[in-house]
């Protein structure tokens, strides 16, 4: 039988029909991490990232705010504005002749330059553990730049496919725009957290559901009507918005597993149960000082004598005086070991090998992470929310999640329920929007 040969199609160079000549663009098998240097919101990205397979092909970009002075006061303004209102005020304060002001407003040459703590340990900051969950060596993490960023999309675009952009923060909101504006073809553009404003700039969108509290009756009866106008989100989520119960992050099955494997000799021989308790910081929602540390100090004291060990850990938020008063009255104490901030991190190894866990009400990131092991969660100062963190905490109740912690728990009784995981549902929705593109994961 004679084969059947494909007619060559007009104006073709290649002589192969287009379904041919595509290569494998539509396939997208790299990805680009936006952060802020917050662990909370770069681990959300990076497990975006490694739930889809994407971790060993993946670059890091920072947005850098200036910081000191009147920094602190210009923190609100988008950051390019931020950056350019900087250096105009220290073009002023030092010396008008060493950079002339054309450039300051043009925007020319007014990177900071990085300190000597960040040319010798550029990965030293509250998200290092998460850095180098993807593996990452110790080069300095580059300036998010839009430029940048989209021209590396729509280099060898046809060989190495579209480029996953995932961002998290509100710094991180305008550079990801800007990607997405300068590379709409090359790019499928994913903004962690609601941007607040221009969600059409974005592929999908991945927030909390008590992001929407201001559109709940009851957020409505919060807010004066004169500000309802200006709240945002205005609007309910539309098809490209994926709503979550709480925090996304990267403490999947694999990465405890290893967790586990690495903490062995350390945790293992612990007497069990062994309590893991997570002490935040104060926000501006979720208020609270010292008596917050006694009341803690005290339920532990109590639960104490129904656990075999327990470990304390406290956040780079945390306040001195809190942290001080926990370790004056409870480093002592026979079954108790506090983290000094030395040495490589534990969180992971208490995720995998803790029986229980005690969490301030403060951190939506820890508590999304400890929800997701199946394993009792006890929750302290929740009575101190206010705002959409009372939704949050509420919604984590009534799923059977969390419960209060009152000093009266025997932590020899467990207790258990489906494990919170959000990131399963994020993953189809991604891979659904990148199917309707045409596209596809590797």
């Amino acid at each position: 039988m004679r084969s059947i040969k494909l007619p060559e199609p007009p104006g073709s160079v290649t002589g192969m029909p287009e379904i041919f000549d595509r290569g494998i663009s539509c396939v997208v098998r790299r990805a680009v991490i936006i952060g802020n240097g917050a662990a909370g919101a770069e681990n959300q990205c990076i497990g975006v990232v490694r739930a889809l397979g994407l971790s060993g092909n993946c670059t890091i970009h920072h947005v850098r705010r200036p910081k000191g002075g009147l920094n602190y006061w210009l923190r609100w303004l988008p950051v390019p504005v931020h950056k350019k209102v900087n250096y105009l005020l220290q073009h002023v304060q030092a010396n008008w002749l060493r950079v002339p002001l054309s450039r300051l407003l043009k925007g020319n040459d007014v990177e900071p330059r990085p300190s000597s703590a960040e040319r010798q340990s550029p990965l030293m900051s509250s998200g290092a553990y998460g850095l180098r969950a993807l593996a990452l060596d110790d080069r300095t993490v580059p300036e998010a730049d839009a430029g940048r960023i989209a021209a590396l999309a729509r280099e060898d675009v046809d060989r190495e496919g579209p480029l996953l952009v995932v961002a998290s923060g509100r710094d991180t909101v305008s550079v990801a725009a800007a990607v997405k504006k300068l590379a709409p073809e090359a790019t499928f553009v994913i903004q962690i957290q609601h941007p607040r404003q221009c969600i059409d700039h974005f592929d999908l969108i991945v927030t909390p559901l008590h992001d929407y509290y201001a559109l709940s009756p009851m957020g409505r009866q919060e807010v004066p009507r004169l500000l309802l106008p200006w709240l945002s989100p205005r609007q309910p989520p539309d098809k490209h918005v994926v709503l979550t119960i709480g925090a996304l992050h990267h403490a999947d099955a694999s990465t405890l597993r290893a967790a586990a494997s690495a903490w062995q000799s350390e945790l293992a021989p612990l007497a069990k149960p062994l309590l893991i308790v997570n002490v935040g910081g104060p926000t501006k929602h979720c208020q609270f000082g010292e008596d917050l540390a006694v009341e803690l100090v005290s339920a532990l004291k109590q639960v104490l004598n129904t656990c075999g060990s327990a470990r304390i850990s406290f956040s780079g938020r945390t306040p001195a005086q809190i942290s001080n008063l926990v370790t004056r009255e409870l480093g002592n104490h026979p079954k108790v070991y506090i983290w000094d901030g030395r040495g490589r991190n534990p969180h992971l190894g208490h995720l995998a090998w803790g029986d229980a866990f005690v969490v301030t009400a403060d951190s939506v990131s820890m508590l999304s992470e400890a929800c997701s092991t199946g394993k009792p969660v006890y929750v302290i100062g929740g009575e101190r929310c206010r705002w959409k963190f009372v939704a949050f905490q509420k919604s984590l109740r009534q799923r059977g999640l969390t419960r209060d912690l009152t000093g009266a728990e025997d932590m020899r009784e467990s207790w258990s329920y489906p494990p919170l995981n959000d990131m399963f549902d994020v993953v189809k929705r991604i891979r659904g929007s990148l199917a309707e593109r045409g596209w596809s994961l590797q």
